[in-house]
């Protein structure tokens, strides 16, 4: 296997095609899902209505940032884990130093990024606190009743990327070629989960929390 993956032919597969595969992929789909989200709220002819601006918004930056809600507050602990977690998970990507020169090499285009020992400490982070919540979902009884499979794979597809990411950045268990190879699968795989998984709530959460908030203020009857 490792021969395999050493061909350099493979490294420019995955570099490559695979790339652009991806991004299309995630884009397209991503793109025709949260349209297919809008018009079925225009369809429903009673949602799109009920959107107050400034409720809504209100709504989004009450969850956006931690201890904003009553629940947040109680379950401090899970709530400081989900937030390192979400933080992690979408800057580190972003604002990576080697994601930034490839970004730069590929279309010209650059912008800040973060000291690579910042970025070390944050990718430390979204591993640690991918292990905290797949113990959470085994051990935990209320949170394994609603746990499905489909949880733990989601949970595995944001892990590994960041997993083999370090490994690769540190020279650790595999040769580097072959583990940023690894590195980049994993993050090819992840773009192409995010519009067919629950992952995709990325972008769902601002539709939906803008009609909840605008329904906390006071629109008609509450449907959660």
């Amino acid at each position: 296997m490792l021969d395999f993956i050493r061909d350099p032919s493979i490294y420019n597969l995955v570099r490559g095609p695979f790339v652009w595969i991806a991004f299309l992929v995630f884009i397209g789909m991503s793109v025709y899902k949260v349209r297919r989200l809008y018009l079925m709220a225009k369809n429903e002819k009673v949602v799109l209505p009920s959107i107050k601006i400034g409720a809504a918004g209100r709504s989004i930056l009450h969850w956006i940032f931690p201890f904003g809600s009553r629940n947040w507050r109680l379950k401090w602990p899970v709530t400081i884990t989900t937030f390192v977690f979400h933080i992690g998970l979408i800057f580190t990507p972003i604002f990576l130093l080697s994601h930034n020169i490839l970004w730069y090499e590929s279309w010209g285009i650059s912008w800040w990024s973060m000291p690579e020992k910042v970025a070390d400490i944050m990718t430390l982070l979204v591993i640690v606190t991918s292990v905290i919540f797949f113990m959470r979902r085994i051990f935990a009884p209320e949170v394994r009743f609603v746990t499905s499979s489909n949880d733990l794979l989601i949970l595995a597809i944001s892990f590994f990327p960041f997993l083999t990411g370090f490994l690769a950045y540190h020279s650790l268990l595999l040769p580097y070629k072959a583990m940023l190879i690894l590195h980049i699968l994993f993050g090819e795989a992840m773009l192409i989960a995010i519009p067919f998984t629950r992952l995709a709530h990325m972008f769902y959460f601002f539709m939906t929390r803008a009609f909840m908030g605008s329904q906390a203020a006071g629109w008609g009857g509450k449907d959660w």
